[in-house]
């Protein structure tokens, strides 16, 4: 019988990325017997579950409160951290929006984004594909961050000074410029080495 897998994740609020019990029971008898679960290094669950079933079951996951994402090589949830000082300090909202924006486009490779609301960048923005960091009221963009190579590389600065309502734009172009220039499943790391700092720079019309 056909298989399909997607991905869940409770979202993100003050206090992080937080299944209630809820959510969790929903997922123990909702899903069925035979599914299948896999935990992310990405804060989403994934599911493997028969194909016939897969709207009844997404639907009434989504009335708990449940996000759903497709699985497999698309930009994946934002990984965030835990808005240690407070939602409004952090850019709780302005996470939700980029989320938004950003959750499921299909890329060369699964591409992790990372948002930190604070220099202590607790959710690892640097070991993140493209990371972002809230400084104060505006914010700075990190590229290329590679933890799982033999040679791990943190990522790069790529714009800093970034205002809330460009936020959103410039990662669409990080990841349009990704999908149009990567060498068939070339890892975003790679590409950016490739690429360089420059040319992508001129190429989101931003800088540092």
């Amino acid at each position: 019988m056909a298989t399909i897998k997607f991905a869940i994740t409770p979202g993100f609020e003050e206090g992080g990325t937080l299944f209630t019990p809820e959510q969790l029971e929903a997922l123990g008898t909702v899903v069925g017997d035979n599914a299948k679960f896999e935990l992310t290094t990405f804060k989403q669950l994934y599911v493997e579950m028969q194909d016939e079933r897969v709207e009844e079951v997404t639907q009434r996951l989504t009335e708990v409160g449940l996000q759903i994402y497709p699985a497999g090589f698309v930009s994946k949830s934002l990984i965030t951290c835990y808005f240690c000082r407070g939602a409004e300090d952090a850019g709780l909202d302005i996470a939700k929006k980029l989320n938004e924006a950003i959750a499921g486009i299909q890329t060369p490779t699964p591409l992790k984004i990372g948002y930190a609301g604070c220099a202590l960048g607790t959710s690892e923005p640097l070991l993140k594909d493209i990371g972002i960091v809230k400084m104060r009221d505006v914010f700075d963009i990190y590229v290329g961050g590679d933890p799982k190579s033999i040679k791990p590389q943190f990522a790069k600065l790529l714009v800093s000074g970034i205002a809330a309502d460009n936020l959103s734009i410039l990662v669409q172009k990080l990841i349009s410029h990704y999908k149009e220039h990567a060498k068939g499943k070339e890892k975003y790391a790679k590409y950016v080495n490739r690429m360089t700092i420059e040319v992508l720079r001129d190429a989101i019309g931003g800088a540092a």
